[in-house]
């Protein structure tokens, strides 16, 4: 049966226009005057070193350890074969086919069809069809990267071509197969061509895709210089001529170097004077995109002292989520109780029986407990960070002896492997609660990222991302976040979303437009953005 895709998610478009007015704040002047696009120009794009701005181990899709981090070079370079799109202020959010043309389900959901566009070629003038997909999706599925999909495939002829069509069997049914694409490095499709002229090493650092740009020269977590893409198959696009990502070390850099002209668009601002600094200047055009990735604590059940369930109870109750919110963020984002943000499917304010901010409760659990020491860790970045030291001083408030630190993305990736961590303040979610850094990837017993071995749970998520039903997925993913609260398995603090800043002139949606990040950052449709300057 063919599934088309607007129909699939038609049922959330109520939920989703929320997302409209998520995140708080609102766009300073510089976006507002946008006419026509105008083909031409060059910008440059900044990326913040300890997330987006590294990609250490390279772009090819197979071999890049940080892909979902480095969703902005891998989406200029290879496109997508389905793309996350939303109306101008966020709303109606949908998949969308790109470089594939559509796709059906069948046999209970246990099988898909993926077909491929027919004439599309690769950026070397090589023919990028199913045999190039199933090439790809064969290489990328063994990769270490956490972008890697976790498809249920059935050992005998999981993946094959028929026609030009890639199909795909799974063990168990996957109705959340194809919202997971565009947080995968399944989506990214290199040439096979290229990379058997190049080999591994060359490849990673100029790789040959089907995107709307392709790669000039690439400094590792530096520079990457990227030109336009005459073989894409979008007549008229990309709008640009060139195309720039710098990494930079921070916020602050980011937003002198766009005043200084030497920038013009810096993605993922999560410095709050500064973005309100922005918003005042009409030069600049800031968009905060609609939240679906809640900040929350994850405590590693599997080891003390977090394997004694008051002692994760102390910290709920530790925790003033209120504080944080109003002291630090002056009530931009709302509180979390659960996975999911109001930008993203699925979403709840609240759940049943959450424990909320109690400090005579945690001191009696903290003297029950005889003392409880906590090693809290975070990715190094401004929130976070500010999150961090605020937890640490309410928790130390009721006698929770804390250590915090912050660390680079690879550093606090080498943490979480050697399952020797306690406590870490993370981000967890995404659009569709099944794809990339969602609900399984800080839950699932068999996620690294995980600090939770609950079989009920697993069965919960499992079920979850198996079936089409929207109202199904829903009461499931209730269900779960029920559970994780029932069994204080990580307290959250709030959906939080990062803002991008672009200078006056620069247009593009998921840039100046909102639309739901589908991994901490939203997924900007290179292809379309364009500058008047």
């Amino acid at each position: 049966m063919r599934t088309p895709i607007p129909r699939f998610l038609a049922a959330f478009a109520a939920l989703l226009l929320l997302a409209a007015c998520g995140g708080g704040g609102q766009a300073g002047q510089g976006g507002a005057a946008a006419g026509p696009p105008q083909r031409g120009g060059s910008i440059t794009v900044l990326e913040l070193n300890s997330f987006a701005g590294a990609w250490p181990s390279g772009l090819d899709p197979a071999t890049n350890t940080t892909g979902g981090a480095n969703l902005s070079q891998m989406n200029a370079i290879f496109g997508g074969l389905f793309a996350l799109t939303a109306d101008e202020d966020g709303g109606n959010a949908r998949v969308v086919p790109e470089l594939a043309s559509g796709y059906e389900l069948a046999d209970g959901d246990r099988t898909i069809r993926i077909t491929i566009r027919d004439g599309v070629k690769f950026s070397d003038g090589t023919p990028f069809d199913a045999e190039a997909v199933a090439f790809n999706f064969r290489r990328n599925i063994t990769s270490t990267c956490t972008c890697a999909p976790r498809w249920p495939l059935a050992e005998q002829n999981g993946i094959s071509v028929e026609g030009n069509s890639v199909v795909l069997r799974f063990t168990r049914p996957y109705g959340a197969v194809i919202n997971s694409m565009v947080v995968s490095n399944v989506n990214w499709i290199a040439s096979p061509t290229a990379l058997q002229r190049m080999g591994p090493e060359q490849f990673k650092i100029t790789p040959v895709g089907a995107g709307p740009f392709k790669v000039v020269s690439n400094q590792l977590s530096s520079e990457l210089k990227l030109t336009r893409n005459e073989n894409y198959f979008k007549p008229g696009l990309p709008y640009l001529d060139n195309l720039t990502f710098k990494s930079v070390g921070g916020d602050q850099p980011a937003y002198q170097a766009i005043l200084a002209g030497q920038a013009h668009a810096y993605e993922g601002m999560n410095t709050t004077p500064l973005i309100e600094q922005a918003q005042a200047n009409k030069q600049l055009t800031v968009t905060i995109q609609p939240p679906t990735s809640p900040y929350l604590i994850q405590l590693n059940t599997k080891t003390a002292p977090f394997d004694n369930q008051k002692a994760r109870e102390a910290v709920y109750y530790a925790t003033n989520v209120d504080a944080i919110r109003k002291g630090l963020f002056k009530d931009w984002y709302p509180a979390a109780q659960t996975f999911t943000g109001p930008g993203g499917l699925f979403h709840h304010d609240t759940i049943d029986g959450y424990r909320t901010y109690d400090p005579d409760k945690a001191r009696a659990l903290v003297a029950e407990l005889g003392g409880l020491t906590v090693d809290l860790g975070t990715l190094k970045s401004y929130v976070a960070e500010q999150v961090m030291t605020a937890l640490q001083s309410q928790w130390e408030a009721v006698g929770i002896k804390t250590t915090i630190h912050s660390d680079q993305l690879n550093a606090l990736i080498g943490n979480f492997n050697s399952n020797k961590w306690q406590a870490m303040l993370q981000t967890a979610g995404a659009w569709d609660p099944a794809a990339g850094v969602g609900v399984g990837f800080r839950f699932a017993a068999t996620s690294s990222f995980s600090g939770v071995s609950d079989p009920a749970l697993d069965d919960l998520l499992n079920q979850a991302a198996a079936t089409v039903d929207p109202a199904t997925r829903e009461t499931l993913y209730l269900q779960a976040g029920k559970r994780i609260s029932d069994n204080a398995y990580a307290p959250y603090i709030l959906a939080f979303a990062p803002a991008n800043v672009t200078a006056a002139g620069v247009h593009g949606p998921g840039l100046t437009t909102k639309i739901p990040p589908v991994l901490v950052n939203t997924g900007v449709l290179w292809d379309q953005v364009w500058t008047s300057r």
